[in-house]
């Protein structure tokens, strides 16, 4: 959101820092996610960001954009929100051959690195950041997760933090 995320930060003595904003609610949605090969190396990033609330619709066209994208068989792991559960009933419905959908257990989003990566944008690039408009908003979001992308460690930290068994 346009609202800035406040987080302790560091001041000189006796010169209380002060965040100027106003109350916005304009917000960009991001539909993301990491790939991952087989063999657990070279993670990337694949994401969109929209400027409304996500809906199933824009999800289906995201996974579709991916699988355009890599070409690939995918196994995709999502949680439980109900915007992905009407997203992967309607893309398997349609008799996609090339998905497969496994869920993460309800209200688990320490086992989602996606999550984990989400975190890293809005509470350490993000914080204390106050954006001047939406478009401002988008870019920083956009070029805090492209540069997580370029750091396969920290991308890799995030699948490896979740535990969970991927072969």
């Amino acid at each position: 959101m346009l609202q800035p995320v406040v987080r302790r930060t560091w001041a000189p003595s006796g010169k209380t820092p002060i965040h100027y904003s106003w109350d916005r609610h304009d917000r960009i949605s991001v539909c993301g996610g990491l790939k991952v090969a087989p063999d657990l190396t070279q993670p990337q990033v694949f994401f969109e960001l929209w400027q409304q609330n996500l809906t199933a619709e824009q999800i289906i066209t995201y996974l579709k954009a991916v699988h355009q994208e890599t070409r690939r068989q995918m196994i995709v792991i999502m949680d439980r929100w109900s915007g992905h559960r009407k997203a992967a009933r309607l893309l398997l419905a349609e008799g996609v051959d090339w998905l497969k959908v496994e869920w993460l257990p309800a209200y688990a989003p320490d086992l989602n690195p996606v999550e984990l990566l989400w975190g890293h944008t809005k509470y350490a690039d993000l914080a204390n950041y106050i954006p001047e408009d939406i478009l401002a908003l988008h870019q920083a979001v956009t070029d805090s997760i492209q540069a997580a992308g370029q750091d396969a460690d920290l991308l890799m930290a995030f699948v490896r933090h979740t535990h969970l068994d991927l072969l």
